[in-house]
């Protein structure tokens, strides 16, 4: 077996790790500020890994058709434009690993603060958030063997946990919580409201991660045979997981004290299991969320060296170690979230990015039309089952949802079109220093 191609297991981990992190210990405390229905929350959570599963599915069938990494900077530089794939990378690049690379780090240091009664200062959670990237820096920069495999031991022992704990909650609890899981007559106005629209963006952020495979595609082994049942296994035992995790938040602790809160998990536990026995559980959950840091670092930077491949400017960034790990790559994103870490706060960068993320998927998701209009014939070894419902859900849904972000949070959604517009600005500048060479072999 060739040692310079990742397998099945660990591509599936990363896909793994890189959903379950900080959008679900985090997002359902700003959901429960305008939404108390148990039934809508897990509604919520369902339509989310929906909207995931549909998305995979219609992702499996470009990444067996463009088994090259780089994930949509790949797919849309030859479905629409060059230009196109440069802003989705470009996207990637600064906000969609580092981003949510940050979050997570940030995530992990205010639990581990939180749960060692370490005096209450931002210097200190992101002292702790920096070193934990940088750590991870070091190790995936190093030689694939230890990269790929660290991930699959840490996301293993993530699901493990997981399940333990939802389980451990079932036993413990003495007096559930009075949060209504059937369905009601005012759920009705809640599930078409802007309230439920805003916070599935949230909820989609929580389930980004699901097209982490097709950022490796290049570097895992039979791509166009193992890719589709890759992102269909990871998001799938997401969806379960997410939809068990916050039945068991809702059941354990008082809406009032997670209502507006970053460590629900951290609640949850105590509310279960005391003071020791939560703080110990939180301390569990917070280790989780360093595989969730290590897979972003696994698979953003792989964006960023496909783009130097095709970009003379952006060549630094292709070099590759003596292990073929595309270690500058790495560097360079490990740099741009713990910019992150130093200059934003939390709650700036969650609702942003997911807006960002889910509109670069609406479009890739929308190209499986386009593709197969203008290229019928092109060979394509996996089909997205049942088209064209799929893709159709997704679209449906994840366009709504932004429709309301746009209206009801324009700060936010106008970042992110600020930073798209700021790609094709760079694009053309790459372009006008090329002087009309050709940008891109893909």
């Amino acid at each position: 077996m060739s040692s310079d191609k990742f397998r099945f297991p660990t591509i599936t981990a990363i896909v793994i790790a890189n959903m379950v992190g900080t959008g679900v210990f985090t997002s359902l405390g700003f959901q429960l500020l305008d939404i108390q229905s148990g039934f809508v929350i897990l509604l919520l959570w369902a339509v989310g890994g929906l909207v995931a599963v549909s998305g995979a599915m219609t992702y499996a069938e470009l990444g067996a058709a463009f088994p090259r990494s780089g994930g949509e900077y790949n797919f849309l530089s030859k479905i629409y434009h060059p230009a196109v794939g440069f802003v989705a990378g470009w996207t990637s690049v600064t906000i969609g690993f580092a981003g949510p690379s940050a979050l997570a780090a940030m995530t992990f240091a205010a639990y581990a603060t939180s749960i060692f009664d370490v005096a209450e200062s931002t210097w200190s959670e992101r002292a702790l958030a920096t070193g934990l990237v940088a750590v991870l820096t070091i190790v995936h920069a190093g030689k694939r063997r230890n990269s790929g495999g660290m991930q699959v031991i840490f996301t293993t022992l993530k699901v493990a946990v997981i399940v333990g704990f939802c389980l451990a909650a079932l036993l413990f609890i003495d007096k559930p919580q009075p949060v209504r899981f059937l369905p009601s007559a005012s759920d009705a106005t809640l599930i078409t409201s802007s309230a439920f629209a805003v916070s599935l963006i949230y909820v989609s952020y929580a389930y980004a991660g699901w097209n982490a495979a097709t950022y490796l595609s290049s570097e895992l082994e039979n791509p166009q045979r193992t890719l589709p049942g890759i992102l269909l296994t990871g998001t799938l035992v997401v969806t379960l997981m997410y939809v068990a995790l916050n039945f068991i938040f809702l059941y354990s602790a008082p809406v009032a004290d997670l209502q507006g809160q970053i460590e629900v998990g951290l609640i949850a536990a105590i509310a279960t299991f005391g003071e020791t026995g939560g703080r110990f559980t939180g301390l569990v959950l917070a280790m989780l969320l360093i595989s969730t840091v290590s897979a972003m670092m696994m698979a953003g930077p792989r964006v960023l060296q496909v783009m130097g491949q095709d970009f003379h400017a952006l060549r630094i960034s292709a070099r590759l170690n003596a292990d073929g790990i595309p270690s500058t790559a790495i560097y360079i994103q490990s740099a741009l979230a713990i910019l992150f870490i130093l200059t934003s706060s939390f709650e700036s960068v969650l609702l942003f990015a997911g807006f960002t993320l889910a509109l670069n998927s609406f479009v890739t998701v929308l190209g499986v039309f386009v593709l197969r209009w203008r290229q019928p014939e092109l060979q394509r070894p996996y089909r997205t089952f049942l088209y064209p419902l799929p893709p159709l859900i997704y679209l449906v849904l994840m366009g709504w949802t932004l429709w309301f972000v746009l209206v009801n949070r324009p700060v936010e959604a106008l970042f992110g079109l600020g930073v798209i517009a700021s790609g094709l600005l760079v694009y053309a500048l790459l372009r006008w220093r090329a002087r009309g060479a050709p940008v891109s072999r893909s």
